[in-house]
């Protein structure tokens, strides 16, 4: 009988940096499920380099819960690690690793689980779904979900263990992210105004991002269960020009919307292309008629708004102890199985104040608190 704190050992141990492949991870879970009996199935994306895992304990026929949770975790390059990032560390009542908190931690509980979900009588069935690529664009979940949404039934409930200090959480932004490429017409910089400089009219064009995003801060705009209360936007990278001396030809940025769940961020998408289409390539190409904006999805996930006196929110309520319902201001596939028609909720050990961050911690407090929340859930469904 494995503990989360040895099942965390483990998947520590395997590097599931999101550029890699999982599987090693995924197959060792499915080895260990397999020893309890329990039959694991595999969606692997085009390459075959990856696979999400999905497995069922109990009456299948019936609707269930869904445990989910990803198994990539972002990279460690550069950060000042003061313990190997692939090993498990214990110190002062934390344990430290990559993906401690995010989110190897839930994953752990819900494996120590298995023995007792396999003894106990089920009422109703519990999944097991494991994603690959959340932490570039929630991208591998959604093959898996599109398996799940072919079913007759489908489960009542979907807990996904992202950090949130074992508080539960039934709201979170959506999120765009967007490329623009602007080309225009190189020239000598003595000669300026016979070019078509990319990067000002790419200026011109963040600059009119800016006064969007200022347009979403008003108050009429506000959901007062986030934070910040209002959708967001930023332009986070930006390039071009070859040297001082040329008038750039190119000049690309990539910019992200973060969008309450009532929010469309699409509409912040159209608005700029709108704005380049009628104000700024005119005006380019009274210079050049070969330039042009172009405008590209990098990745998108909906946002979540669970319904606080749902069924979903009762539950969760019951499992965590907890009726102080909650948001975050990051992103979870959580919008993409409500989407699918799965009722969802956050909830997991740990903190996002440590995610990402050199010495990512989970405390055994928190660890012992989930296998404790499970069990709750256990019993209720036994």
């Amino acid at each position: 009988m494995s503990t989360s704190r040895d099942l965390l050992k483990t998947l520590v141990a395997f590097d599931t940096t999101s550029r890699e492949s999982n599987l090693h991870l995924i197959e060792f879970v499915r080895d260990y499920l397999a020893a309890f009996d329990v039959p694991s199935e595999l969606v692997y994306n085009e390459q075959r380099s990856k696979a999400n895992l999905f497995a069922t304990i109990g009456p299948a026929e019936l609707p269930g819960i869904v445990l989910s949770g990803h198994t990539d975790v972002v990279p460690v390059d550069g950060q000042p690690w003061t313990v190997a990032p692939f090993e498990l560390t214990e110190r002062d009542g934390k344990l430290f690793g990559r993906g401690t908190a995010d989110m190897k931690g839930y994953i752990a509980c819900v494996l120590a689980l298995v023995p007792s979900l396999v003894s106990a009588q089920l009422r109703l069935p519990v999944h097991i779904a494991l994603s690959y690529d959340e932490e570039v664009g929630c991208l591998g979940v959604r093959s898996l979900l599109a398996e799940l949404e072919q079913r007759p039934v489908k489960p009542m409930l979907c807990i996904i263990g992202e950090p949130t200090e074992l508080k539960p959480v039934l709201g979170h932004k959506g999120k765009l992210a967007m490329r623009c490429d602007v080309h225009g017409e190189a020239c000598h910089s003595a000669y300026a105004p016979l070019g078509v400089n990319a990067i000002e009219y790419a200026a011109e064009l963040i600059g009119e991002l800016g006064r969007i995003g200022n347009r979403l801060k008003a108050p009429e705009h506000h959901d007062a269960r986030f934070d910040p209360p209002f959708s967001t936007v930023q332009t986070g990278v930006i390039c071009g020009g070859k040297a001082l001396n040329i008038v750039p030809a190119d000049c690309r940025f990539d910019f992200e919307i973060r969008a309450l769940p009532s929010h469309d961020p699409s509409d912040v998408a159209r608005e700029l292309k709108t704005y380049a289409e009628q104000h700024v390539l005119p005006r380019m190409r009274a210079v050049s008629e070969q330039s042009e904006i172009r405008f590209s999805e990098l990745s998108a996930y909906p946002g979540l708004a669970t319904d606080a006196h749902s069924e979903a929110a009762e539950l969760i309520a019951a499992f965590s102890g907890s009726r102080a319902f909650g948001t975050v201001a990051f992103g979870t596939e959580g919008g993409l199985f409500d989407a699918a028609g799965i009722p969802t909720v956050v909830c997991g050990p740990g903190s996002m104040d440590q995610g990402h961050k050199p010495d990512e911690f989970v405390s055994l407090e928190q660890l012992n608190g989930c296998d404790e929340m499970l069990r709750r859930m256990l019993l209720s469904i036994s």
